[in-house]
């Protein structure tokens, strides 16, 4: 049995490969984190690379979350070495510690100085396996708060929110039995609250109005120039 340490390690550290950091020095030679937002994540990558990269980033940063649950997971074998008092099975909480692993990898990857993105792909991708229905009416908000307002990192935050919210809703306003829901919301409000806190910088400037849009008509005509860091 693979020791359930060596699960979050392994995690971890696929998490930790700098995905945007990476795409960003093959496509133009330069550390992503000195342009744009400065945020090694999928909207900075989007915004300085254009949409195609920045696309491939989030769908990457995503695949860690979904390597980490799907795959590391199962690589523990046999019961886990300590009392499960959650009402998820075993194997469901594994998923969980190998996906905020991952998730906390990718926020402070050690492979670029602790300094990553802001975790909203990769936690998707590890939610994806958990709560699918939950992800994809948080997806549905995204795409309808960013087409609507323009700010990627609103649309962000406010499918965080919708996560945890649409489980409450469906387990007690429209009385769907949510599987281990009595341990699962209280995951998914830290998880909403952790993504949260990890864009408090764009809060900032939302309300000071000087974060910067992604305008829909100027993202598929053709790439943002660069930009030094800010905004």
């Amino acid at each position: 049995m693979i020791p359930i340490a060596i699960i979050a390690i392994v995690s971890y550290l696929i998490g930790s490969i700098p995905t945007s950091i990476i795409v960003a020095r093959k496509v133009k030679g330069i550390d992503i984190r000195q342009f744009g937002s400065g945020n090694a994540g999928g909207t900075n990558a989007i915004r300085v690379l254009g949409w195609k990269a920045g696309v491939f980033v989030i769908l990457a940063d995503m695949g860690k979350g979904l390597v980490a649950t799907m795959v590391v997971a199962r690589l523990m074998q046999g019961p886990i070495p300590f009392e499960n008092v959650t009402p998820f099975d075993d194997f469901t909480l594994v998923q969980i510690i190998a996906g905020c692993s991952a998730m906390l990898g990718h926020i402070w990857t050690v492979f670029a100085g602790f300094k990553g993105g802001k975790g909203f792909a990769t936690a998707g991708g590890m939610l994806i396996g958990i709560a699918p229905v939950e992800v994809a009416v948080s997806a549905g908000v995204f795409f309808t708060v960013f087409l609507v307002s323009q700010y990627v990192s609103l649309g962000t935050l406010s499918a965080a929110v919708a996560f945890p919210l649409t489980m409450f809703f469906r387990e007690n306003v429209f009385m769907v039995e949510v599987p281990g829901y009595g341990t699962l919301i209280f995951f998914s409000i830290g998880i909403s609250l952790l993504i949260i806190y990890t864009h408090r910088s764009n809060i900032a400037r939302l309300i000071r109005g000087t974060e910067n849009k992604i305008s829909t008509s100027r993202l598929f005509r053709k790439k943002e120039p660069l930009s030094s860091q800010g905004g």
